[in-house]
């Protein structure tokens, strides 16, 4: 990686690796990498006059070269009910936006991965805003970063306000790949956030090739944006199906959870749209497709946003899914709607994308050449 430039070298944007080859340019040992992670990602640090372990002429040296620079916030919203919803800005005209949802002891941190979606789920706000680009490894992390540092600074190093993060905000992320498992992997490092790799969880509609490549490189948490039980309904609602139907998608899980080497439950998300795949028969379908796949269910009840005609069924029409399920051996939760209030739940989720023309063009590249 070659580090010299007119611009200042963002820290936010290098992993551990690049990090210590980035210290060895400045003429400093390698392990100067892990003081700089632990500043930055454990403590909250922006200023690197602040990283107090470095020797006062590194400091000067690193802030001649380098900055430490995250996304800007643009506005932040909170529920009734709690949950917080950012819409921060990356580069001149995107913006994209993430959610924390605290509940107890916990919190789980919502990150996008892209400006838009290429997907295009019938169902989601983010894929009629069309796709822009793939966010970087610094926009990514610096969404962590930025909901970590709003419960108050300074940060302890101990401290795990943000308990579980989920890749389920803007964007399907495994159409943006490395800058995601980069990203995954600060949140797993015990120098940067310390989390669980089952705390984190990366939610794909099911870019088949790319879950066999994630396969070799982490074993984090992986859930499947389902929607139907059979492929000409998903189809319609998931698009992407066309090229990696159903039974492509849970084979490639299957050999996913086998890499884990443990007992892997898959999380299976079902989104349940009024008189459109909220049948009895629809959820025999569904007991039946995932038979062979451990397997738990998170039904989530469809959450409306302008311009859909889709509504949500009613609580009965739900609660008789879920003990369909329940009764054919299925964990099966339905998850409780959080921030609807602000646009903030589950489908909801927007920003703003530039340039319809250029990001439609984006899409067919994306979907040609990296679902394949």
């Amino acid at each position: 990686m070659t580090f010299y430039s007119a611009e200042k070298i963002n820290l936010m944007g290098l992993n551990k690796a690049a990090l210590e080859e980035f210290c060895i340019s400045l003429g400093e040992k390698p392990y100067r990498a892990i003081q700089i992670i632990k500043w930055i990602h454990q403590r909250g640090v922006s200023d690197i006059s602040n990283m107090t372990d470095l020797s006062k002429d590194f400091r000067i040296k690193l802030s001649e070269v380098s900055e430490i620079k995250v996304p800007e916030v643009s506005e932040e919203k909170i529920s009734q009910d709690g949950t917080r919803k950012w819409l921060l800005k990356i580069g001149e005209k995107d913006l994209v936006e993430m959610v924390l949802i605290p509940e107890g002891n916990r919190s789980t941190l919502c990150v996008s991965s892209q400006a838009g979606c290429a997907v295009d789920c019938s169902f989601c706000a983010t894929g009629k805003q069309g796709f822009s680009r793939n966010l970087e490894l610094s926009e990514i992390i610096g969404q962590v970063w930025i909901a970590a540092n709003s419960f108050g600074l300074p940060r302890e190093p101990n401290s795990k306000n943000i308990t579980n993060v989920v890749m389920m905000g803007m964007g399907e992320p495994l159409l943006n790949f490395e800058p995601v498992v980069e990203a995954m992997n600060l949140m797993t490092d015990d120098n940067a956030y310390g989390l669980s790799k089952r705390k984190v969880t990366l939610s794909t509609s099911g870019i088949v090739p790319k879950i066999d490549e994630l396969s070799k490189v982490t074993d984090i948490s992986l859930t499947i944006s389902l929607h139907a039980p059979n492929n000409e309904l998903r189809d319609q609602l998931v698009p992407i199906n066309k090229k990696y139907p159903i039974e492509q998608l849970l084979d490639s899980v299957k050999r996913y959870v086998d890499s884990c080497n443990d007992k892997r439950v898959t999380t299976i998300e079902y989104i349940l749209i009024d008189g459109i795949n909220d049948q009895l028969e629809h959820a025999r379908e569904l007991s039946e497709v995932l038979e062979k796949l451990p397997s738990k269910i998170n039904l989530i009840p469809f959450n409306a946003f302008e311009g859909s005609n889709y509504l949500k069924p009613s609580g009965n029409r739900v609660k008789r899914f879920q003990k369909y399920l329940q009764d054919k051996g299925y964990v099966t939760t339905i998850r409780s709607t959080r921030g609807d209030d602000i646009m903030a739940a589950c489908g909801q989720l927007v920003g703003q994308v530039n340039d319809r023309t250029r990001r439609k063009e984006r899409f067919k590249n994306q979907i040609k050449t990296k679902a394949i």
